[in-house]
């Protein structure tokens, strides 16, 4: 027996190694198994998070879309996003501008209101209107500029293109035209020059009255306070200066300026660029000549004074700053010079600068009739109390025109 239990030892301890190989061999394929799950565990959970623009590009390219069109697709959709957002902002900034320069007219008639009470002045009937009844918009504010020796000159204009009594009323109501002659106060308050243009103004209503003390040296500063006092009462696309001893038409004034109403700075005249004149003792010598260079220079360009219009808030401009704008000899070189600077579209219309007649009769014949004449000569119509009624007759657009017109 002890031998058959000797030989019965070594079986079983084959048997034994064995079985301990196949368990290693099918431990190392289970761990090679588990192995390989858990390395596919990440790369399963890193295509369930492709984002939404990855999914449709990987769809696109499976149905077969060209890589090249679907860039091109991208693109096109961000630069409609782009340009919708820049459409946004700018209406915004149109909409708050908007808001602004309400605020800054509010701001005017309230400062012009002011002014008048604390000068002791009373308050005119056009403001005391505006205060009272609200804002209403007009196409243009026509001031024509006078002195207080110019009564004849004054008659003559009411006489030809500027509509009196219930026409004026009418004009203003259905085709938005304000016309006012414009004069200041003389350096003795109330004295009898004051006395003759309130008596004249009682009569015929159709002056404006400006807080400035006349003098012709004065006219820069006459030209500050008349826009930024037609501002503060009138709510008007354009404001227009025009001289005493100029023929006007105005429809014609009127259908030019509507063309540029969409436009929101105009400087409209007829454009210049005179000498510089440094000597003394001359008419429009400028004293401070040296600003312009070497002597034998020319001003920048500028619309002559005889008739110029300008867009509201080029008025509003002035209006803000008329505290620190420059005043020039000249009052047409002043104007321009307060442009100069700006982003304001010069428009250059000879049709604002006609001579008389012939010059002005042939156009009308023609169909192109002015809108303003004078003689160049005479930096107005020569002798205009006694030759305007001919200039008007002659050049004229015809009163029909004037309440037949559509603005």
């Amino acid at each position: 027996m002890s031998l058959k239990s000797r030989g019965e030892l070594p079986s079983r301890s084959v048997i034994s190694q064995k079985w301990t190989l196949l368990l290693c061999v099918g431990c190392f394929c289970a761990g090679m198994f588990f192995t390989n799950r858990m390395w596919a565990v990440p790369e399963s959970k890193g295509i369930t998070r492709t984002t939404a623009v990855e999914a449709e590009k990987l769809k696109l390219v499976s149905e077969g879309c060209d890589p090249k069109t679907l860039q091109q697709k991208f693109v096109k959709r961000d630069s409609k996003d782009i340009i919708g957002e820049v459409h946004k902002t700018h209406h915004a900034i149109q909409t708050l501008d908007k808001t602004i320069s309400n605020l800054e007219m509010e701001l005017a008639a309230a400062r012009a209101a002011q002014e008048s009470m604390v000068n002791g002045s009373p308050i005119s009937e056009d403001l005391q209107k505006t205060e009272s009844s609200g804002r209403k918009r007009y196409l243009m504010v026509v001031g024509i500029n006078t002195a207080f020796s110019s009564r004849k000159r004054r008659d003559s204009v009411r006489a030809t293109w500027m509509p009196q009594g219930e026409k004026r009323k009418k004009l203003e109501e259905e085709k938005g035209i304000i016309i006012r002659f414009v004069i200041g106060h003389s350096a003795t308050s109330g004295g009898i020059l004051d006395r003759a243009i309130e008596a004249e103004d009682k009569k015929h209503g159709d002056f404006l009255r400006l807080e400035h003390v006349e003098g012709y040296l004065e006219l820069s500063a006459k030209t500050k306070i008349y826009f930024a006092t037609a501002v503060a009462l009138w709510d008007a696309e354009f404001y227009i200066k025009v001289d005493d001893d100029v023929h006007v038409n105005i429809a014609t004034l009127g259908e030019t300026l509507v063309r540029h109403r969409k436009k929101p700075r105009v400087y409209i005249g007829c454009m210049k660029s005179g000498p510089v004149l440094a000597q003394k003792g001359v008419r429009y010598h400028e004293p401070e000549y040296w600003k312009f260079g070497e002597a034998g220079n020319k001003y920048f360009r500028h619309a002559t004074g005889q008739l110029y219009a300008i867009s509201k808030d080029l008025a509003r401009y002035i209006s803000i700053n008329q505290h620190v704008l420059h005043k020039y000899a000249n009052e047409d070189v002043s104007l321009g010079s307060w442009f100069i600077g700006l982003d304001a579209e010069h428009i250059d219309d000879r049709r604002l600068c006609c001579g008389t007649p012939p010059d002005c009769e042939w156009k009308a014949q023609a169909g192109n009739a002015c809108v303003a004449s004078f003689d160049w000569s005479c930096s107005g119509i020569c002798r205009s109390s006694e030759r305007i009624k001919e200039v008007h007759r002659r050049c004229g657009e015809g009163e029909n025109a004037l309440w037949n017109a559509v603005f």
